[in-house]
């Protein structure tokens, strides 16, 4: 039997967290919007937008979802609980912020902030509200990212000596899209370099020492391709992301005594499955597998887990700055 979700102040019980989704996106509409629906614990319970073409889509699979027409009236509603944003980058800490004023739970995409240092006044706002706030980072809620984890703290490749990712798609036809706009500070680095060196930092629990390369091309203003290098106290990271290559994506781990590949480290159950091939000193390879995991439902869940419970949440505001400052690193050194 399930145990209803408590209050962690008070521990009774708070029935199902009511979430509002900020913003009619595509990425909510075809993803987190649904994974809301779905999660156990959960309602999706309301929808932001500036109009009521944008949220038939989403009345489709949630016709009880309530619209509001006003991004501060939803934050207003007493009906809602927490808030999803999937807005445009560079609205990100604005909306932020402004949810947790209202007294909602905050569950944000990524990248959180265009800066390391715009964190900041998310840190301190949660502190002071107390409310829970975190970037909607979802490959650390996937259990082949926390099985990486555990076989390198386990040392099953003995000492790390290199890490290769590659995160790649090609979005060049589409000149409107806002990843390709300066003004919504778009960029590959922020859209997918979020995973290419966020997940180097979650795995090894290391952070970078120094980036020693960084090679950006750049379109319109916007970061277009990355090679990016660097060290970190044991052991060497290489890694590029573009949105002008074919899609790929792979990570690799090589150790000492051997490697661990994961395939489709970013995209899993969405650009194939979500699996490692672990390789042995002697060639020996082994794979595990995760066929049926769905990320943005475990993140849901995760989140509604530390509302309701007090639980821990897998990434913190904290990570998610780690993981921007070394991109403010990696921009850093390709200007010199």
């Amino acid at each position: 039997m399930t145990q209803s979700p408590t209050d962690p102040q008070t521990g009774t019980d708070a029935g199902p967290l009511r979430i509002g989704v900020l913003g009619a996106s595509h990425f909510a509409l075809e993803h987190m919007a649904r994974a809301i629906h779905e999660a156990e614990g959960a309602v999706l319970a309301a929808l932001a937008t500036s109009s009521l073409e944008k949220a038939a889509p989403f009345q489709a699979f949630a016709p009880d979802l309530e619209v509001f027409l006003d991004y501060q009236a939803m934050l207003a509603s007493n009906a809602i609980d927490a808030v999803y944003i999937p807005l445009p980058n560079h609205l990100h800490v604005h909306w932020s912020l402004r949810a947790l004023e209202a007294g909602k739970h905050v569950l944000c995409e990524k990248p959180l902030a265009a800066t390391a240092g715009e964190i900041d006044a998310l840190i301190a706002k949660r502190d002071e509200t107390g409310l829970v706030c975190a970037e909607a980072y979802m490959i650390v809620h996937h259990p082949q990212w926390q099985r990486v984890k555990a076989l390198l703290a386990s040392g099953a490749i003995g000492e790390l000596c290199r890490v290769e990712v590659g995160f790649s798609f090609d979005n060049s036809a589409d000149a409107d899209n806002i990843r390709n706009r300066p003004e919504t500070a778009g960029g590959a680095m922020g859209d997918i370099g979020v995973y290419a060196l966020g997940c180097v930092r979650y795995a090894s629990g290391e952070e970078p020492r120094e980036v020693t390369h960084a090679d950006i091309t750049y379109e319109n203003g916007v970061d277009v391709t990355a090679e990016v290098s660097a060290r970190f106290p044991s052991f060497d990271y290489h890694g590029y992301v573009s949105m002008r290559m074919a899609p790929f994506q792979e990570a690799r781990f090589h150790g000492r005594k051997g490697v661990i590949k994961v395939a489709v480290p970013f995209n899993a159950g969405v650009a194939g499955m979500a699996a490692l091939e672990i390789t042995d000193a002697d060639g020996v390879m082994r794979c595990e597998a995760f066929p049926t995991v769905r990320q943005y439902v475990c993140q849901v869940e995760n989140f509604v887990a530390s509302v309701r419970r007090g639980v821990a949440y897998p990434w913190t505001l904290e990570d998610a700055r780690g993981t921007q400052a070394f991109i403010d690193q990696v921009f850093a050194k390709s200007r010199g």
